[in-house]
């Protein structure tokens, strides 16, 4: 992924405009106090971890007094839904509640990826027990000119729940 963002980068901007790219512990991030202005996530580290709350104050460690934190997740009401962009992706079935990591193996019986659900309230409260203000929650509509599947999402989906959470939190 660095590879291919580094090659991408440098195609749009040229060779001069180098961005160093780090792969790094969301957990222990390699800066220093207040380093930052802003720190974006998109779909990244926070549910893949199981101490997302720790992901959440080491962000507030980089990130400068007046700064800004956003990241998004699936929406967590999401976890309640088969992964099914059809007629039965609709139907409620799993606890919301049930902060059970969801889990799959190979075929060696090897741990090749685990999600880590929280509620909309973990996430809030995570946020402000790290020192943040929660500045807004985004929940973005299904585009109307959309009309493809993709994975569990379809416009089916879409129209009655959001499947993306987009959380903008300011360090005072």
């Amino acid at each position: 992924m660095l590879r291919v963002g580094a090659e991408a980068a440098a195609q749009s901007t040229g060779p001069a405009a180098e961005v160093p790219l780090i792969q790094a512990d969301a957990g222990r991030l390699p800066f220093a106090d207040n380093s930052f202005d802003v720190a974006f996530s998109a779909f990244g580290a926070i549910p893949f971890v199981a101490d997302s709350a720790g992901v959440m104050t080491e962000a507030a460690r980089v990130i400068r007094p007046g700064g800004r934190f956003v990241f998004s997740v699936n929406h967590p009401m999401r976890w309640i839904f088969r992964d099914d962009p059809g007629v039965e992706g609709l139907v409620a079935v799993f606890p919301y509640f049930d902060r059970s990591p969801y889990a799959e193996y190979g075929d060696g019986s090897e741990l090749t990826y685990v999600e880590h659900h929280r509620t909309v309230g973990d996430r809030i409260r995570e946020l402000v027990a790290a020192g943040f203000l929660v500045q807004d929650l985004i929940e973005p509509e299904w585009p109307e000119w959309l009309e493809r599947e993709w994975g569990q999402w379809s416009p089916l989906r879409g129209e009655i729940f959001p499947g993306t959470a987009i959380f903008v939190a300011t360090l005072p």
